[in-house]
């Protein structure tokens, strides 16, 4: 199966690079997109019309909203939304879906999700969880709050939707994986688990590629 294995940084899937170097593995491409929506999507997108890949693989350290996960935790992200895509109203947030520009169901959306509806997903123990991707780091409760109650989204990054977006309109099998590595709101950074969000995440990345490709 060829792979595209894809994240904002190197740093966060750097291990699994050099692991895949030494074993001298060839079905596998690297992308490093950089951050936010728009680079990822242009990135993905680029990539898929040059290698059509079999497989999209993104992976990544991401914030969380459910403070009942913890730190430093895997898990898959089974269906994304994107948080600030519509307009802020009389103190409250308005979606296109709630201003009819969108309509739930409309293709790639499911019930105003990008849902990951694969099988693929059924073939990991990790657990699953709902995204949502911004374009502003999240740092006022309210807008915690309106992410984790109204969108149901228990994890934050930046680029999840894009993944989905490209994954479900090109009709390609994709696999979002993320590390916590702080908690959404919290700008002490001394609080932040980076370093063992990245090594986590990379011990679950070769098991996971194991599953897909011949190492």
């Amino acid at each position: 199966m060829e792979v595209l294995l894809c994240a904002a940084t190197r740093l966060e899937i750097d291990p699994t690079i050099q692991y895949l170097a030494s074993q001298n593995i060839k079905n596998i491409d690297i992308l490093v997109t950089g951050v936010g929506l728009i680079a990822a999507t242009y990135h993905i997108t680029k990539a898929v019309y040059q290698k059509r890949p079999q497989l999209i693989l993104q992976a990544g350290i991401a914030g969380a909203l459910d403070t009942n996960l913890k730190l430093g935790s895997v898990v898959i992200i089974e269906s994304e939304t994107i948080g600030d895509l519509g307009v802020m109203e009389q103190g409250s947030f308005r979606s296109l879906f709630d201003m009819k520009f969108l309509q739930e169901n409309d293709a790639p959306w499911t019930n105003a999700t990008l849902l990951n509806a694969t099988g693929i997903l059924d073939e990991l123990l990790l657990p699953r969880v709902k995204g949502v991707s911004i374009n502003e780091i999240t740092t006022l409760p309210s807008r915690i709050e309106q992410y984790k109650d109204t969108m149901g989204a228990s994890v934050e990054s930046m680029e999840g939707a894009a993944l989905h977006y490209v994954g479900l309109m090109e009709n390609i099998p994709f696999l979002q994986v993320r590390s916590l590595s702080n908690f959404v709101g919290e700008r002490d950074k001394s609080k932040w688990q980076i370093k063992e969000a990245i090594e986590n995440l990379n011990k679950e990345l070769i098991p996971i590629i194991s599953k897909f490709v011949r190492l």
